[in-house]
């Protein structure tokens, strides 16, 4: 059943849908009054909903019955991503919301070969943050994980401190047989705890971007003995969390 997520609150027994999602119902989807779809609040909360008018530019969906449940992680995973180049952000947007991730944060490594555009942030956020709600509708999320503009890596050392877990993954790590740090912090971490993973551009992490961060609290960690792209890398941290606290409890 198609899923929209709306702007309001579970206290709501209806709901007004324009924009985009108005056009996807009537245009893509050809629905008419009388059909039903899921609205997901803002506060997280779904609701099985019928179409019970559509004008000209709005359409009027009313509460049938609120669903039980979550398809949220346990846990919020936050993805900081070396800004890479190519479409590869985007791929790493759509595919880790579809994996449960909480935010991506790009940031400006040493090794990104991008050269950010202040002129086109919001226009290239905006297209991230489309990706995410495309991908989060599509894969029944009840949230929609927030995509930040890229940031320094002292601005995003300055958000490091909110969280439980600070990792970062580094590929020397995994060379040298690291298995240990990313299954420990797994098994320790709470449910309604946060992490805070690093993966390096296409070149990598560098050392002393390893050393500022492990000096600032993080824990480097190996992904298995194989090297991932920059792309992989996220997927399978997320893959490992979902196994981890949601398969294994």
């Amino acid at each position: 059943m198609q899923r929209y997520f709306v702007n309001a609150e579970s206290d709501a027994s209806s709901f007004h849908i324009g924009g985009e999602d108005y056009h996807h119902i009537i245009r893509v989807m050809r629905m008419k009054e009388g059909d039903e779809i899921v609205c997901v609040t803002q506060d997280g909360k779904s609701a099985l909903s019928v179409i019970a008018e559509i004008t000209d530019e709005i359409i009027i969906a009313k509460v049938v019955k609120w669903e039980d449940g979550s398809t949220e992680l346990p846990v919020q995973v936050t993805i900081a991503s070396g800004l890479p180049k190519g479409d590869k952000l985007e791929w790493i947007i759509q595919k880790g919301t579809e994996l449960g991730a909480h935010e991506f944060v790009p940031f400006l490594a040493a090794r990104s070969i991008v050269k950010w555009d202040e002129k086109k942030s919001a226009k290239k956020v905006e297209r991230w943050q489309k990706i995410a709600k495309e991908a989060a509708e599509q894969s029944y999320r009840s949230k929609i994980p927030v995509v930040s503009a890229p940031v320094t890596i002292q601005a995003l050392l300055k958000r490091a401190e909110g969280f439980d877990v600070l990792l970062v993954a580094f590929e020397e790590e995994a060379k040298q047989g690291e298995a240990s740090v990313l299954a420990q912090s797994l098994r320790e971490i709470k449910p309604g705890q946060s992490i805070l993973i690093v993966f390096g551009p296409e070149g990598g992490i560098t050392s002393n971007e390893i050393k500022v961060l492990t000096e600032n609290g993080f824990l480097a960690c190996g992904l298995g003995p194989r090297i991932l792209r920059t792309e992989t890398a996220p997927l399978y941290l997320l893959a490992a969390v979902s196994y981890q606290l949601e398969l294994m409890r």
